[in-house]
């Protein structure tokens, strides 16, 4: 039910594509920018961070840990990149469309998986008395995850809307990249005692394939507009709101 809650409130993220209507370049252009800058804050404060921690608590080397899950994720989009550039080439499909969106729906699939299996293992951690685990704890950490999440799938129907797809069809990748949230909330509270040792890794391994996407796509697209400036102002915003709301919502 915590899994389904958060990709609900993924859906309603995407469907802001449906409150636009004739959008002109500049401000797809800003909404892009918008977009990065959730993904930036998303990547540490959802996923390094907690990563840090947990493997603090867990006597891992959090450093190591955070390195390796942090490049490794980069590591794969770089070398998806460049293997879908060579088969885009081969095959003479259009190449930039079809790659930026398969790397930004990837990269918030990514980030979405072990946020899935943080909830599932805050659940499930309860039916094992372990320390800490309290109801209200694991509740109010969906509800976290959850409420971040409307940025989140904003973040991919928009730019989706801005490489020219129908807003239905933005719509409906936006809040699949979701989906896959309660899918892994079952997952992980199955498995929650062997799961909690890769979490750190898996936290990390996400960021960094978002901090790709963004360097990568996003923020060049973005600031390929005239108004460089003023688009690095949205990147700002979208950064703020995502930072207050996982700082807030802890």
């Amino acid at each position: 039910m915590a899994g389904i809650f958060t990709w609900t409130v993924t859906l309603l993220g995407a469907a802001i594509v449906f409150f636009f209507k004739n959008v002109k370049k500049g401000i797809m252009d800003a909404l892009l920018g918008f977009s990065a800058g959730v993904m930036i804050a998303a990547s540490f404060w959802s996923l390094l961070n907690p990563a840090i921690e947990m493997a603090n608590n867990l006597k891992m080397v959090a450093w190591l840990v955070v390195f390796l899950g942090f490049f490794g994720g980069g590591l794969l989009l770089f070398l998806g990149d460049k293997g879908y550039s060579f088969f885009a080439n081969k095959k003479n499909i259009a190449e930039n469309k079809n790659k930026r969106v398969f790397m930004l729906i990837f990269s918030i699939v990514l980030h979405n998986i072990p946020e899935g299996l943080v909830i599932g293992f805050a659940f499930g951690a309860i039916a094992y008395n372990m320390t800490g685990a309290t109801l209200i704890s694991a509740i109010t950490l969906a509800l976290g995850i959850g409420l971040q999440n409307f940025p989140e799938g904003s973040a991919v129907s928009l730019p989706l809307r801005r490489e020219g797809f129908s807003r239905w069809k933005a719509f409906f990748y936006g809040q699949l990249s979701g989906i896959v949230e309660p899918i892994s909330a079952v997952l992980g509270a199955i498995l929650v005692l062997k799961i909690q040792t890769l979490l750190p890794f898996m936290l990390s391994f996400a960021a960094g394939a978002m901090i790709y996407v963004v360097v990568e796509e996003l923020i060049p697209e973005s600031q390929a507009n005239k108004k460089k400036d003023l688009m690095a102002l949205f990147t700002l915003i979208g950064f703020s709101i995502m930072m207050i709301l996982d700082v807030a919502l802890g």
